[in-house]
């Protein structure tokens, strides 16, 4: 008997909604912007301009965002933004896929960010590890992605961003975790490729594995990962497409734009994606806006990428 025994592998959720297997690998998209979320100078979502910045990902040809991840500042997203990130999200347009990020340390604060966002229109969640009180406690780990998937009533992708939690969720962990119907995926963006091979040679083709980490797309996807979810997709999503899909060139072209900007956190990737026509407003303090230095920096960067491939961003 495994730490796992009792927990449903298929058929309905506790809610008694029907699984998710019905939704098929190819309906989810290769690459997604991992979207920025702009605040007003009050410190609040600034609608506008979110709905502005989920257009511009559309026109670079997202099929799909990620609303409230690490880089839309989703540690501190509080109650009932997610309904507005999403719902708004959703008017912009019917069809996008839209997975919205969960930053829960409880199974009550889980219950409560995925009925918001399920209930606001994503088509799924992405939970993220706990990062306190069971963090590094694998068993406890995976219960409680056990029991959020038994509540949920849309699909899960596990999120193991180990430069954020100091912890990465390990792969006989997420193997486990794999058999549960609602479980369809996951977000690794501890850029470590070799993870993803050891993932798909030991599961079904099913289960899909998103790169979060830039400068690990490529081999990623040689390995078997679906696509990526990046920061990078605000600000050279052309250059992201073309790395995903073989291009060895596109590949270094992204991490030398990445390095730089990753250097200087949210707010760098905000800046970044202003120079693609995005709408940035405010970072919620703690988080601090860049130096003119960083912007000029970051600004060389952008016009040095888009040089070397002006059909790309």
């Amino acid at each position: 008997m495994n730490a796992w025994t009792g927990h449903r592998a298929s058929g309905s959720t506790r809610s008694g909604r029907p699984t998710s297997r019905a939704i098929m690998s190819s309906q989810w998209p290769h690459t997604m912007p991992a979207l920025i979320t702009p605040f007003t100078s009050n410190g609040l979502v600034d609608i506008a301009k979110h709905r502005h910045n989920v257009s511009v990902a559309i026109s670079q040809s997202s099929q799909g965002v990620l609303v409230a991840g690490s880089t839309g500042e989703g540690p501190y997203i509080e109650q009932g933004e997610r309904t507005t990130l999403v719902s708004e999200a959703r008017s912009v347009s019917t069809d996008l896929v839209i997975i919205c990020a969960i930053f829960a340390e409880t199974d009550r604060q889980a219950h409560a960010q995925i009925t918001e966002a399920a209930d606001a229109g994503a088509n799924a969640v992405l939970v993220v590890t706990p990062t306190t009180l069971i963090r590094g406690r694998d068993i406890a780990v995976a219960d409680f992605f056990l029991r959020v998937a038994d509540f949920s009533p849309v699909p899960i992708l596990l999120y193991t961003v180990p430069p954020v939690t100091g912890y990465e969720l390990p792969v006989p962990t997420i193997a486990e975790l794999a058999n549960h119907d609602v479980i369809r995926g996951m977000k690794d963006s501890g850029g470590d490729p070799s993870r993803v091979g050891a993932l798909k040679t030991t599961l079904s083709t099913g289960f899909l594995v998103y790169a979060g980490n830039s400068s690990a797309v490529l081999e990623s996807a040689q390995l078997g990962a679906h696509g990526a979810i990046t920061a990078s997709a605000n600000y050279a999503a052309t250059t992201l497409d073309r790395a995903v899909a073989g291009d060895a060139t596109a590949q270094d072209r992204l991490n030398t734009i990445t390095a730089i900007v990753q250097h200087h956190g949210v707010a760098g990737t905000k800046f970044a994606a202003s120079l693609q026509g995005m709408e940035i407003g405010t970072s919620r303090l703690p988080l601090q806006a860049i130096s003119p230095e960083a912007e000029q920096s970051i600004r060389a960067a952008f016009t040095d990428l888009t040089s070397a491939s002006p059909q790309s961003d």
